[in-house]
């Protein structure tokens, strides 16, 4: 089954935004720059929802990783600090998949925009990018990409094999956090 090719990541040294790398189509010729570095390779699977909510009250909720079992029915339990090198500790529930602990280590982090963390397993021969993003449409509306890229060796194997449950799980993740979003947006507007 092909998976879909999603967007470029936000930040960070592969992102639009991030690293000062410039545009994609940079010449070595005429920028006297190196080239920016490919993307992370792998497999990508990934969910993408529209929020009628501010980027700033979406990312109050995704910083919380303390509450999420309050709303998030793919990380029934959370735990851990939003700061680079640091691990958080959390339960995965996918669909058809029985649950598993897992203790990601967050990469990158910008408030109101993005989430990063990465995984480990089989002593690097599967690899994860775990990504959440923000992107602001308006002051109060915004899409939120939520996916992963598996790499390592035999990375892009799994990522074939659980696709369907991996972007299950984040097609409810991102239906639950709309409705948060957008009920606590919806009560703050009084």
């Amino acid at each position: 089954m092909p998976m879909k090719t999603g967007p470029d990541l936000m930040a960070g040294p592969f992102g639009r935004k991030g690293g000062g790398l410039g545009p994609k189509t940079m010449s070595l010729k005429t920028e006297g720059k190196p080239p920016p570095p490919k993307p992370p390779g792998g497999v990508r699977i990934e969910d993408r929802v529209g929020i009628q909510a501010p980027a700033e009250l979406i990312w109050e909720i995704v910083y919380d990783i303390g509450r999420w079992h309050e709303w998030n029915p793919t990380y029934t339990k959370a735990a851990g600090q939003v700061r680079i090198g640091d691990t958080l500790a959390m339960t995965l529930e996918l669909p058809g998949q029985p649950a598993q602990e897992i203790r990601p280590k967050v990469l990158d982090w910008v408030p109101n925009e993005q989430l990063h963390w990465q995984l480990s397993f089989m002593g690097g021969l599967i690899r994860t990018l775990r990504y959440i993003e923000i992107s602001p449409l308006s002051d109060t509306g915004c899409i939120v990409d939520n996916g992963e890229i598996f790499g390592g060796l035999m990375g892009p194997s799994l990522g074939r094999r659980v696709g369907r449950s991996v972007r299950a799980g984040f097609q409810a993740m991102n239906e639950a956090l709309k409705a948060r979003a957008e009920a606590e947006w919806t009560t703050r507007q009084g």
